[in-house]
């Protein structure tokens, strides 16, 4: 029997198919003016017994696609559990927001918490930043590890902190260094929630964000402590969803 999961984020769309605890089919795709049509369309030709959704669409799709609902802390929580099971800190990194959570042995959530609603901190923010210096996102990271200097940047709202680099530029400032302090800026702001939750080791990174290397890199320089990031960190609230419905099939249907 096969179970699947699906993710509808502000930014991405993630779909996980599970058949006997292994991925079968996995995609994570660009959310549309149209997130019905756009989960139709990713789920045509890949047949399930049941689903579960999360993400902010998950309502939305429960209402045509008759899916469980879970929140995108127990979605992450299950299925960061899954792949690193000695996890006990998760940080994810989205389009629009940035959660930590912390879970026990057992991967049951012990406490949470959330950005405020700010582009601050997010992968949106860091799109912003990107443009504003001229670089393709993967050039930014490229660029922010090329120096052992940055530049503090005072402001985390997304429309001053670009006025800020804009200001910046004027007066000649190294791109590399305003960069690196960028991503500096981004990780105080996730330090800032990770301490609301109590920081334990080890430390999951999942979301869009954990596909940035100088996001990872300049994280264990701050954090002083390694940080995991899964095979594939976008789908992690997916495969949660899909492993519960998997267990939601295995305790219907017993063996």
């Amino acid at each position: 029997m096969i179970s699947a999961g699906i993710d509808i984020g502000s930014r991405t769309i993630k779909v996980v198919l599970l058949e006997n605890n292994n991925i079968i089919f996995s995609k994570v795709i660009d959310n549309s003016f149209n997130p019905i049509e756009t989960c139709r369309s990713v789920l045509n030709g890949h047949p399930y017994n049941t689903i579960t959704s999360t993400g902010y669409g998950r309502h939305l799709f429960a209402d045509y696609f008759q899916s469980e609902v879970i929140s995108e802390i127990k979605a992450f929580s299950i299925g960061i559990h899954h792949v690193l099971p000695n996890a006990r800190t998760i940080l994810d990194i989205g389009g629009q927001d940035t959660k930590a959570i912390a879970i026990d042995e057992n991967g049951a959530v012990r406490k949470f918490e959330m950005n405020d609603k700010c582009a601050a901190g997010t992968g949106r923010f860091l799109e912003i930043m990107a443009m504003a210096l001229r670089f393709s996102l993967d050039e930014f990271g490229y660029q922010a590890l090329s120096t052992n200097e940055s530049v503090n940047i005072n402001s985390m709202c997304a429309v001053f902190a670009e006025s800020e680099i804009i200001s910046m530029l004027a007066k000649g400032e190294d791109r590399s260094k305003i960069a690196r302090g960028i991503y500096f800026s981004v990780i105080k702001k996730s330090m800032a929630i990770l301490k609301r939750v109590g920081l334990q080791k080890e430390i999951a990174f999942a979301g869009g964000g954990a596909k940035s290397i100088a996001l990872k890199t300049l994280m264990e320089e701050v954090y002083q402590q390694p940080v995991f990031v899964p095979e594939n960190p976008q789908i992690m609230g997916a495969l949660g969803c899909a492993l519960y419905s998997q267990s939601k099939l295995l305790a219907n249907n017993p063996r």
